[in-house]
C-alpha cells in the first residue's frame, strides 16, 4: 500500500499525471474500499491511490463522493472524469470494463448465486463489528452469531470442492467477503483466546484463510491482525490514527 497520509480537511485534491489511470479515493483500514483495491490488482488495472482522513474530511470530498464516503473511483479516462461509488457498484463495473482475468462467473445463475452470498455476509459483518467496536460487552451472543454466520460458507466450500469460493483462484465472491476475515485476526488482540476458529467445525475455511493471504492480490493490501486491532482501538476512543503506518 501506498505510504502517502490521508488528506483531511484544508487539503487540496492532488495534482496527478494525465496519464488516463483510475483514481481510487481510500482509507488504508477501510474494508470497504480494500474490496475495490482487490479488484483492481487482481486484474491488473493501474491507477492512483489519494487516502482519505474521514474524521476531518477534506472539504473536496463530497464534489467526488456525493455520501461523503469512500471507497469512490474517478474514471479518468472517461468524458468528463465521472466518479463512481459505493464499493460493490464500483467492483461490478471493473469486472464488466476491464476483460482481464473475469472475477464474476460467466453462468447468470451462479452469478446470482455468488451474489446472494455477499449479500448474506452482511450479517457476518455486522456481528463482528459488534465485538469489534464494543468487544465482549456487546452481548454474550455476538461471538456465536459470527460462527452460525460462518456455517453458511464452511458448507459452501464443502459443497463446491474447491480451494477458493471462484474455484482454483479467487474471484469476485473471494475477493468481497476476505477484508472481514483478514480482520478476524484481530480478535486475538481484542478478546484473547476468547475466540479462535474451532478446527473442526471450519476445516475449508481455515484452509481457504491461509490460501488467500497468498494472493498476490491481497498481499497487496494485506495488514496484520494486530495493525488493525491498533486501529479499531483508535476508534473506539473516537481518534483513529489513519497514519499509523506512514
Amino acid at each position: 500500500m501506498s505510504s502517502e497520509k490521508h488528506l483531511g480537511r484544508g487539503s487540496s485534491f492532488p495534482t496527478l499525471p494525465d496519464d488516463g489511470k483510475l483514481v481510487l479515493l481510500s482509507m488504508r483500514f477501510c474494508p470497504y474500499a480494500q474490496r475495490v483495491h482487490l479488484v483492481l490488482d487482481a486484474k491488473g488495472i493501474p491507477y492512483h491511490t489519494i487516502y482519505v482522513n474521514l474524521t476531518n474530511k477534506p472539504e473536496w470530498l463530497t464534489q467526488k463522493s456525493p455520501l461523503g464516503k469512500v471507497p469512490a473511483l474517478e474514471l479518468a479516462n472517461e468524458p468528463g472524469r465521472p466518479t463512481i461509488y459505493e464499493s460493490l457498484v464500483v467492483c461490478e463495473y471493473l469486472d464488466e470494463k476491464y476483460k482481464t482475468r473475469p472475477l464474476l462467473p460467466k453462468d447468470p445463475l451462479q452469478k446470482a448465486r455468488d451474489r446472494i452470498l455477499i449479500e448474506r455476509f452482511n450479517q457476518v459483518i455486522s456481528s463482528m463489528y459488534k465485538v469489534f467496536l464494543q468487544g465482549l460487552d456487546s452481548g454474550p451472543g455476538s461471538l456465536t452469531d459470527i460462527v452460525q454466520g460462518l456455517d453458511l460458507y464452511e458448507k459452501e466450500l464443502k459443497n463446491r470442492d474447491t480451494p477458493f469460493f471462484a474455484g482454483k483462484e479467487p474471484g469476485m465472491l473471494d475477493y468481497m467477503i476476505w477484508p472481514w476475515c483478514e480482520r478476524a485476526d484481530m480478535l486475538e488482540y481484542l478478546v484473547g483466546n476468547k475466540y479462535e476458529m474451532d478446527q473442526d467445525r471450519f476445516p475449508k475455511l481455515i484452509k481457504w484463510r491461509s490460501q488467500m493471504k497468498s494472493d498476490p492480490a491481497v498481499q497487496k493490501t494485506y495488514l496484520s491482525g494486530e495493525t488493525h486491532a491498533k486501529y479499531i482501538q483508535g476508534r473506539r476512543i473516537g481518534a483513529p490514527d489513519y497514519d499509523m503506518l506512514v
